[in-house]
C-alpha cells in the first residue's frame, strides 16, 4: 500500500511539470535584482509574474491586494471539485537558495496535497519535493519531503510540524550545493541530502531545476491512505504563497557555457563557499530534534519496501 501512494504522488507531479514544459524547457524572460544573503524572503519582493506563470486552473487563483494596493506581492492557489492550481518559474536554476513563504488551507483538508518543489525536465530528471498532505479538521498536516536523482527517487520522508502552518506564512526552502542539499523550514534543517557519489550515487549537479507549485485532489491517497476524501462542501481550499525568494544561477538557454557559468557562480558565491559545505553543529542539532519527536515515516528504516538499507541512509543522518 504505501508503495502505490507513493508513486501515485510521484506521477502526478510528473504529469504537472511535464503540461506545464510542453513549449520546451527554456522559454520567457524574467528575474529582478536578488539581495544578499536572504532569509525570510526580500524586504520588497517582485511581483509574481515577474518570475513565475500560471500552469493550470486560473479560474480559482487569486492575487490578494497589499493595504497600499499592490497587488501581485501574493498568490492564492485554489483547489475546488473542477480543478487545482498551479504555478512555475519562467527559468529552471542550477544551485543556490530556493525559498517561498507559504501559508496552508486550514479547517478540514483532507484528501488536499499543496506543494513547493523543484524539477528538471529531463528524461532521467532531478527533483525536490516538499508535499504537504492535508488532514481533518484537528489533525495535523504532514509534511513528505523527496529526492529524485536521475529519475531514481523512493526517497520519502514525513514529519510533522511543530507549528500550525494554517494561520501564518511560514518559509520553505532549499539550500543547494556541490557538496548538499538542505531542505529548510523557517531557515531550520529538517533534512539533508549528501553528495553520495563515492557511494557510487548520483547528484543534482548538471541539471536545471524549475520551480513549481500546486494545489490539487490527491483524496486517492494523501489522508490516511486515501480513507478520508475531500469535502467539498468545503471548497475552495486555498494556499497563499508570497515572498518568492530565488537567489541562484538562472539557467535561459541551456548551454554548455551557461552551465559552465552556473558553477563559476556557485564557488564564488557565499551559497558554495565552505561555511556551506557541510552541517554546522547546530544544523545537526536540528536534525536530531527532528528524528526524535517529529519523523513519522522514513524510507531508510522501511523494512517491507528495501531487502537492505539504502547507501545513502548512512550519510543523510547524523
Amino acid at each position: 500500500m504505501a508503495t502505490t501512494k507513493f508513486c501515485f504522488c510521484a506521477t502526478v507531479l510528473l504529469i504537472q511539470f511535464a503540461t506545464a514544459t510542453a513549449d520546451g524547457p527554456w522559454n520567457d524572460p524574467g528575474g529582478w535584482s536578488k539581495p544578499d544573503n536572504p532569509k525570510w524572503g526580500p524586504k520588497v519582493p517582485p511581483p509574481f509574474w515577474k518570475d513565475f506563470f500560471l500552469t493550470f486552473g486560473q479560474h480559482v487563483v487569486n492575487y490578494p491586494g497589499t493595504p497600499t494596493g499592490d497587488v501581485g506581492h501574493e498568490v492564492e492557489l485554489g483547489l475546488d471539485k473542477t480543478s487545482g492550481s498551479g504555478f512555475r518559474s519562467k527559468y529552471p536554476y542550477l544551485f543556490g537558495r530556493l525559498s517561498m513563504n507559504l501559508k496552508l488551507a486550514g479547517g478540514n483538508s483532507a484528501g488536499t496535497v499543496t506543494s513547493f518543489y523543484l524539477a528538471s525536465v529531463f528524461k532521467h530528471w532531478c527533483e525536490l519535493d516538499f508535499e504537504f498532505l492535508g488532514n481533518v479538521t484537528g489533525e495535523p498536516y504532514i509534511l513528505q519531503t523527496n529526492v529524485f536523482a536521475e529519475g531514481k527517487g523512493d526517497r520519502e520522508q514525513r514529519i510533522f510540524l511543530w507549528f500550525d502552518p494554517t494561520t501564518d506564512f511560514h518559509n520553505y526552502g532549499v539550500l543547494w550545493n556541490q557538496n548538499l542539499i538542505l531542505f529548510l523550514v523557517d531557515d531550520k534543517v529538517i533534512r539533508v541530502f549528501h553528495n553520495s557519489k563515492d557511494l557510487g550515487l548520483p547528484y543534482l549537479e548538471y541539471q536545471p531545476m524549475y520551480i513549481y507549485s500546486s494545489i490539487w485532489n490527491g483524496e486517492a491517497w494523501a489522508t490516511r491512505g486515501g480513507r478520508d476524501k475531500c469535502d467539498w462542501s468545503k471548497a475552495p481550499f486555498v494556499a497563499s504563497y508570497t515572498g518568492f525568494d530565488v537567489e541562484a544561477c538562472t539557467v535561459e538557454t541551456g548551454s554548455d557555457w551557461e552551465i559552465h557559468q552556473c558553477y563559476t557562480q556557485l564557488f564564488s558565491s557565499w551559497y558554495g563557499d565552505t561555511a556551506h559545505k557541510n552541517l554546522t553543529s547546530q544544523q545537526v542539532d536540528d536534525l536530531r530534534w527532528i528524528k526524535s519527536k517529529y519523523i513519522i515515516y522514513d524510507y531508510c528504516s522501511d523494512t517491507k519496501r528495501f531487502n537492505t538499507t539504502p547507501p545513502e541512509c548512512a550519510v543523510n543522518w547524523p
